[in-house]
């Protein structure tokens, strides 16, 4: 009596139900991008020029939009470069020496993570408003922070600070330090050293980590929020703006300069994809180098 042989599946192939499995949980991974971030941009682009492209182009060439335009540029402007360098020097101090308090100062570099917008923006209020600890002494020197450009600067290098830290402290430490204390051994100064070795190799996850420190400099809206004051033409950044002229019923005005918070993200998305592949890639590369060497 003969019995038919089943053929058995090939040694690291997968089987159909986990070939399914895999469509399945891929179709539905598309399926909820479409739904969540591309249906949502599309439509905002979609209510933004739905009067037209002169309606559109108006809307943007509007004294108040192209305020709220200048001011997001210049709170970034100012926030982006200050959290640079804070992030570079605080990267460097934690993963290249060991000293009490390194993990206080870890944890301080995440509070402006953990702790919500609206509270940092409270809590400049409480510090520089009038009846704040230091308002009496601001209001003796006719000084004015709360309600200014001024406090709009301050609250975006704080909310803006870890992202550069955070993107370089674990990069860095993955590199380890074996090049840098070869240069060092070599004759190198400290600046050489970190001029020739040090920045070279950081590069793709410094310019990974300005770009997510510029998206959320001109996306902020809590902490802003606060300490504004919302002037009108003067105190208003662009997701301000978006929010206010919505409040005034003037849906096309707002959808329009939504959509240039929304090309800004798409822009952000794009530069990030190449910026991290080329790090990992970087990285991966490196390790090689070690094992093989």
């Amino acid at each position: 009596m003969t019995h038919a042989i089943t053929p058995s599946p090939r040694r690291g192939q997968p089987s159909r139900a986990i070939r399914w499995g895999r469509r399945g949980l891929i179709a539905a991974g598309v399926l909820l991008a479409l739904l969540v971030i591309v249906l949502p941009l599309v439509a905002v682009f979609a209510q933004a020029l739905s009067r037209g492209w002169a309606v559109y182009a108006a809307n943007i060439a509007h004294p108040e939009t192209l305020q709220a335009i200048k001011l997001t540029v210049l709170a970034a402007a100012i926030a982006v470069p200050v959290n640079t360098i804070f992030g570079v020097c605080a990267a460097w101090l934690i993963t290249r020496f060991r000293f009490p308090g390194r993990r206080l100062l870890q944890t301080f570099i995440d509070i402006p993570f953990a702790i919500s917008p609206v509270v940092a923006g409270v809590m400049y209020l409480l510090l520089y408003g009038t009846g704040g600890w230091l308002g009496a002494w601001l209001h003796a020197h006719d000084l004015q922070v709360m309600f200014s450009v001024t406090a709009i600067v301050m609250v975006t290098v704080f909310v803006t600070s870890p992202f550069v830290a955070r993107e370089l402290i674990p990069f860095m430490q993955a590199q380890g330090t074996e090049e840098e204390e070869s240069s060092m051994v070599l004759g190198a100064s400290g600046w050489q050293t970190f001029w020739h070795i040090t920045l070279p190799n950081i590069q793709w996850a410094l310019i990974y980590g300005v770009i997510l420190c510029n998206a959320r400099a001109m996306g902020e809206f809590g902490a802003v929020a606060v300490v504004s004051g919302n002037i009108r033409g003067e105190t208003n950044t662009l997701p301000l703006y978006v929010q206010q002229t919505f409040d005034d019923y003037n849906i096309a005005g707002a959808f329009a300069a939504a959509s240039l918070l929304a090309t800004l993200a798409m822009v952000t998305l794009v530069l990030k994809t190449v910026v991290e592949w080329r790090r990992d890639r970087l990285l991966a590369t490196h390790e090689r180098g070690i094992s093989g060497g």
